[in-house]
């Protein structure tokens, strides 16, 4: 038999030697997520991406996950001073005051909201956007979509919700689906 094998397409950033970055293309990105502590996690980490890289960031996931409590939002909310302090020295997460004090102020508003995912979804009514993108560059880093939903966290209160950022949330998250057409994956992500 002499059948060829057929190359695996994925979008241009997941097609990478980094087997973390393979595997969140691969499993996570644009699949629909609706877990509170996932959907937070992610709020979360992508609040520490800014200005740095996503693969810095997986890279420490595991790490954020010991540090910040497994994500437990009410654990979170409580943090105070003493904390704080010991997380700025954790060097398995981003020591940045303001990103660090943005997950204790974010999980404070998570808990006045009563779920995050039923608002969070709300804003796409509950049904991903499917997008048709043939190249990578045709990507946008934010929407009009993004820029409301952004506005309306920061009047919630929540901190570290650009409208770049939130775009990347809801790539995250699955609300956009923005694997490139090509990608062996698009159609998985919406399963």
């Amino acid at each position: 038999m002499n059948e060829k094998i057929r190359q695996v397409m994925r979008c241009p950033w997941g097609d990478t030697d980094d087997q973390l970055m393979r595997d969140y293309h691969d499993q996570q990105w644009g699949k629909p997520m609706h877990g509170e502590r996932e959907l937070f996690e992610m709020l979360s980490l992508e609040g520490a991406q800014a200005g740095l890289s996503w693969s810095t960031i997986l890279h420490k996931r595991e790490n954020y996950r010991q540090a910040f409590d497994n994500w437990e939002v009410e654990k979170i909310a409580s943090y105070a001073g003493g904390k704080i302090e010991e997380l700025l020295q954790d060097a398995g997460i981003v020591r940045n005051r303001l990103k660090i004090r943005s997950v204790v102020t974010n999980a404070q508003t998570v808990l006045q909201l009563g779920s995050f995912s039923d608002w969070l979804w709300a804003q796409v009514d509950g049904q991903p956007i499917i997008n048709q993108w043939a190249q990578q560059s045709q990507l946008p880093a934010k929407t009009e979509l993004s820029d409301r939903i952004s506005k309306d966290m920061k009047k919630l209160g929540f901190k570290f919700v650009g409208s770049t950022i939130v775009y990347s949330l809801m790539q995250s998250v699955g609300m956009v689906n923005d694997h490139l057409i090509s990608c062996d994956f698009r159609f998985s992500a919406v399963l």
